[in-house]
This record gives C-alpha cells, structure tokens and sequence, in this order.
C-alpha cells in the first residue's frame, strides 16, 4: 500500500492478498505467501497494513470496498420476464458490481446490491442490469449510510446463551 496525495492507494500485491483472503478466509500467512511468491514478512506487513488502514475489518477477513474505491452503494430491484428468470440471474453473476441478488415477493422480481466508484460508473452498470435479456424495468435507490452492516453474531449469541449444552432453532414466538 502507497500513499500519494493523503490518500493510500493499493499496489497489485495488496490487491492478489486481499483477492486470497476472499477465496479462502483462513489461509494462513506462509500459505499467502507462497501462493503469491513473496517473503512471509512482507505477507504478514501487508496484511497488518492493511488492516491499519481499515481496507480489513473482522479479523482481516471481510473488505471495506469503500476504502478500495466502491463507495457508491445501491440496492436494485428488477421486474423480469419469469421464464427468463434463471438467465436474468445467471447473467447477473456476470457483473463483478454486483455483490449479491435475491428472487423476492412483492414488488420486483429480483433484488440485488450493487457497487460503484462513482455515479457514472453505477449508471453504467445500471445499463448492463438493463440491457439482460428478460430484464423489464429497473427501481434503483442508493444508500446513504450503513448504520447495521450484515451481520450474524447476534443471532449465533442468542443461541448459545439460550442453550449451552445443545443449539435449537427459535420458532417465531421465541423472538418476541
């Protein structure tokens, strides 16, 4: 990681780290280090670095896209043809903004979460979303602020509190 004009810009060794953490979350140091031929002390630095900087959250696991450059957060829904649903997805998939899509009810067919650098760069990809065959219409809307990021362990901890010698599954009435 470099840092020119105040702000620290990733190199491609930063980038082939962070890109190994995301296909496997627990390699290990001298496993990164091998897999990208550089000293182990330069692995273990780079990571520590980037953890410093606030690129790794979660124990250098989970990226901040954000400090990577996708500040632009948006969540779009996306009414399809339903037979060409399965190639709506599958080309969805295609496009490295989008984060994650979900077949939902109610209004729209699809939702998804999608990333950019900036707004011109979500109108493209919003254009990509658009020219899928099958696609009918799009309803965008940015987000602001994270306020809660997805998380788990509240859920994990409820169970574990509420039965040390054996984890059950809550019904809906347990919740309230």
């Amino acid at each position: 990681m470099t840092e020119s004009d105040g702000l620290h810009t990733l190199d491609s060794t930063d980038l082939k780290i962070l890109l190994e953490l995301i296909r496997d979350p627990r390699v290990q140091i001298g496993e990164l280090s091998e897999l990208l031929g550089i000293a182990r002390n330069t692995a273990q630095s780079r990571v520590r670095r980037l953890l410093r900087a606030g690129v790794l959250h979660d124990g250098g696991r989970e990226i901040d896209l954000a400090a990577v450059g996708y500040d632009v957060v948006a969540f779009v829904t996306i009414e399809v043809t339903h037979r060409e649903l399965d190639g709506v997805v599958g080309s969805l998939r295609l496009l490295p903004q989008v984060l994650e899509v979900h077949e939902i009810s109610g209004r729209g067919d699809v939702w998804c979460r999608v990333v950019a650098t900036d707004t011109h760069n979500l109108q493209s990809a919003l254009r990509q979303i658009l020219r899928i065959k099958g696609v009918i219409r799009t309803e965008t809307v940015l987000a602001l602020h994270t306020h809660i990021p997805y998380r788990t362990e509240p859920l994990i901890s409820r169970l574990a509190q509420a039965a040390p010698g054996k984890a059950r599954i809550p019904r809906m009435d347990d919740l309230t």
